[in-house]
């Protein structure tokens, strides 16, 4: 027997041992508390889902779920922290678009690969919808384009912060419709919407969730909505797409696990998730039509997705973090 032939069957017998007791720690799973990391700060969507979350399958596994908020560089810092723990199904990422889909190109060097992550599933995903300050002449989206185009450069628009999705929305609005508008950064949505509603910046994407009241009491003007279907909220509102093709902006939360997770695992929580959240209509803070809930493959799908529609609009207007 040559060296080669004795180290492959030492490999296949080792390997062949290895595998009953890799398929009983999966049909075990999980007999230990789980973490989930939310890399943004408490009080988001994120970490109100990661919290009703981990309350869902602490109650079906009796296993404790802990939600261990890890802040910092744009998701980054909690990412990585999951991007090194062991695949086994106990560390967890519960994300905005950020860490998952976004970031890796607007950082030139990151400690970690987003697209190694295991997605499990999306499990809310809240439309933005374009908003401007009744000062604003414009009650459409051509208006808008109209009106900006004959005052070019006067109009300004916020976000919550460099490369979120309300940032980049607005780089894609003024890519596709062809009108110069400024950018105003904020640490954060509250305080970005907050300067809309007082009339100091004139326009905003916004997820819808948090819009609503404002629509309806007439303090701000919706002109479209992001998502690839008019939204049952508002019917007469047209989406993003039917004016413009292809655009479409969305706010989610989704959960990755670390890279070479099992499949069988992802696929057992992402099963717990779905049950769990099947009965979550009445809970404070959540409309029950954001919830998604998808299968593995389709998140990985939604993830490929965002990550080429936002990494285009980041590299042909050359926006950096670094």
């Amino acid at each position: 027997m040559t060296p080669r032939l004795s180290f492959t069957r030492r490999a296949l017998v080792c390997a062949a041992i290895a595998l009953p007791f890799a398929a009983h720690a999966q049909a075990d799973y999980p007999s230990k508390p789980i973490r989930i990391v939310v890399p943004v700060p408490p009080g988001g969507a994120a970490d109100t889902l990661a919290r009703l979350i981990g309350d869902r399958l602490t109650a079906k596994w009796g296993q404790p779920v802990i939600v261990e908020n890890r802040a910092g560089a744009n998701g980054n810092i909690g990412a990585d922290m999951v991007a090194q723990a062991a695949p086994d199904g106990y560390t967890l990422l519960v994300s905005p678009p950020g860490p998952l889909t976004i970031n890796k190109s607007l950082y030139k060097r990151l400690s970690f690969d987003s697209s190694t992550f295991v997605p499990v599933t999306v499990i809310a995903a809240n439309p933005n919808v374009l908003l401007v300050h009744p000062k604003v002449p414009a009650k459409t989206l051509p208006e808008l384009v109209a009106h900006a185009k004959a005052n070019p450069g006067k109009l300004n628009y916020a976000s919550s912060g460099a490369g979120s999705t309300t940032h980049l929305a607005g780089e894609l609005l003024k890519q596709q419709a062809g009108i110069q508008a400024t950018h105003v950064p904020y640490k954060g949505g509250p305080p970005a919407y907050a300067d809309l509603m007082s009339g100091q910046v004139d326009l905003m994407f916004q997820g819808l969730a948090t819009a609503m009241p404002q629509i309806q009491d007439g303090r701000l003007r919706v002109l479209a909505v992001g998502s690839a279907k008019r939204h049952p909220a508002l019917p007469d509102v047209p989406t993003l797409s039917e004016l413009m093709p292809g655009f479409v902006s969305v706010s989610w939360t989704g959960m990755a696990a670390p890279a070479k997770t099992p499949p069988a695992i992802v696929a057992k929580l992402q099963a717990a998730i779905a049950e769990g959240l099947s009965d979550a209509k009445g809970v404070k803070g959540l409309d029950v039509r954001d919830l998604v809930v998808n299968t593995p493959a389709e998140a990985a799908r939604f993830f490929r997705e965002e990550e080429q529609r936002w990494g285009d609009i980041i590299r042909t207007q050359g926006i950096t973090l670094d």
